[in-house]
């Protein structure tokens, strides 16, 4: 059973509308909470935003029936919350249960010292959001924030700017041996668990065992090939490498043909989910083995599509795009569309895609969410004959320089006044960007594609809630400054 909000008002509550926020801190948090303030005392915005957190409850499950769980209004403030301020589940525990004005707007009265979240609770609850439904609220959020800077006069033409940057994932630098240690430790320890949790002696060693294989791991992780003149010391240096890898994968090698016997053994005694998780870092293993083989023994070079970069986010990419100092990335592309206010109107996870084969599908649906947008700026890496010609047709003003050498017609467009200026403010996307990134959306903490997609959905709805409330913040001290002069 699960509720939006509790309607009532307990003894001592202080209704959300009514909430007294300190103006006068520059944090991030009471940004965030005046922009939830102000998504409640809209009604119609709240009505649209109550519907969207209905959908989290499946369609086959009663809302109103079983036992209680976390309100979904409660859900949506600590899921802004982690993502704006950049805290881990365990700083969210300790706000969330600590921090008096949080609570007062997760519907907390100052008496309720003992109604305390777990923190294996808030995970799970955060969870239960799908980056779809997030996205919806954004594109609410958005909407309220164009009329609360327009005050619902004619409407303004919307100016994007386009732009993709790395989202990192929460994984250590890839190397063909440690990914082979990261599946053989998941699978030893697993099959040790297994058989302990069975009664069955087998695998009783099974940290002694990994300890083993560790240590030839770092005895291969330590060889550096010779930098003598020496050509018969070279080879000699060169053999003990090969030695040493040879040693590192058969010793492996022979605990995966044990592991699999312990696995035909236990049959249907053993769970088959571990069975299952098993197997496919089995699976892991055995590919990794396989391109040490050929990299190593062989010489072969390994083909960049072959590589996997993690074992654990499969959905890993190595991304290089030239920055200074950054010769490489490993995470997932994310692209952006920012308007003139700040706002971010779309964004779009890039998995196995490039910038010139988003610009297309994500200008159409931006267009579709924003019928305002008007005009978009994009740098060259999005140019394409097609992209710059079928972008035309969407927009009344189109920014897209072309690479390579410019015709004369190419020339007269973007030597323009208009394309030069329309040039220059693009920069400014890189600021979102950078907001971006400085509150949740450097790295990603969550597990899976799944995940990585909610917390990017979720980042990019809180940075617009923020705004949301620097704008109402910002409108408060002008109207302040301005009743000081008239008194004055």
């Amino acid at each position: 059973m699960r509720k939006v909000i509790e309607n009532q008002l307990k003894i001592g509550q202080t209704d959300i509308a009514s909430i007294v926020i300190d103006l006068r801190c520059r944090d991030e948090i009471p940004q965030v909470l005046l922009g939830l303030q102000y998504i409640y005392r809209n009604r119609e915005v709240r009505e649209q935003v109550y519907e969207i957190l209905k959908g989290i409850t499946p369609k086959e499950v009663a809302a109103d029936k079983g036992r209680p769980g976390m309100d979904l209004w409660k859900i949506l403030v600590l899921g802004l919350l982690r993502h704006n301020c950049n805290w881990d589940y365990d700083k969210l525990h300790n706000i969330a249960n600590d921090h008096k004005t949080i609570r007062e707007f997760l519907g907390h009265t100052i008496y309720e010292f003992d109604q305390v979240y777990g923190l294996q609770t808030i995970k799970d609850n955060i969870s239960l959001l799908q980056p779809e439904l997030i996205s919806q609220i954004s594109e609410l959020v958005v909407k309220a924030g164009h009329d609360l800077i327009q005050q619902r006069e004619e409407e303004v033409v919307l100016k994007g700017r386009c732009d993709s940057f790395v989202v990192e994932t929460d994984v250590h630098y890839p190397t063909d041996i440690n990914l082979l240690l990261d599946a053989i430790r998941k699978i030893i320890f697993l099959i040790g668990n297994l058989c302990g949790e069975l009664y069955i002696t087998e695998w009783r060693q099974y940290r002694h065992i990994f300890k083993k294989i560790k240590k030839q791991f770092n005895y291969v992780r330590r060889l550096k090939r010779s930098s003598s003149k020496n050509e018969q010391q070279k080879q000699k240096r060169e053999q003990l490498i090969l030695n040493a890898h040879q040693q590192y994968v058969n010793l492996v090698e022979a605990y995966l043909v044990r592991v699999k016997c312990s696995i035909e053994a236990l049959g249907a005694m053993g769970s088959v989910g571990t069975i299952m998780l098993i197997e496919n870092y089995i699976s892991h293993a055995e590919r990794q083995i396989d391109q040490i083989r050929r990299r190593v023994l062989d010489g072969e070079t390994i083909p960049h599509h072959e590589k996997v970069f993690s074992i654990f986010e499969e959905h890993t990419e190595w991304i290089n795009k030239g920055k200074a100092g950054v010769p490489q990335e490993l995470g997932l592309s994310v692209c952006i569309v920012e308007d003139q206010f700040g706002f971010i109107l779309h964004h779009h996870v890039m998995e196995k895609q490039k910038d010139v084969e988003v610009a297309l599908p994500i200008v159409t649906e931006t267009k579709r969410r924003f019928p305002a947008l008007g005009s978009c700026s994009f740098d060259r890496g999005f140019y394409s004959s097609d992209n710059r010609q079928q972008l035309k047709e969407i927009l009344d003003n189109l920014v897209m320089p072309k690479k390579g050498k410019l015709s004369e017609a190419d020339k007269q467009l973007e030597y323009s006044e208009e394309f030069i200026e329309s040039k220059h403010q693009h920069a400014a996307v890189e600021s979102a960007i950078n907001a971006l990134e400085n509150h949740g959306l450097d790295r990603c903490l969550d597990f899976g594609i799944e995940g990585f997609k909610r917390y990017v959905a979720f980042s990019v709805l809180a940075r617009n809630v923020q705004l949301l409330g620097a704008i109402i913040r910002k409108k408060f001290w002008d109207s302040e400054k301005r009743r000081q002069r008239l008194a004055a």
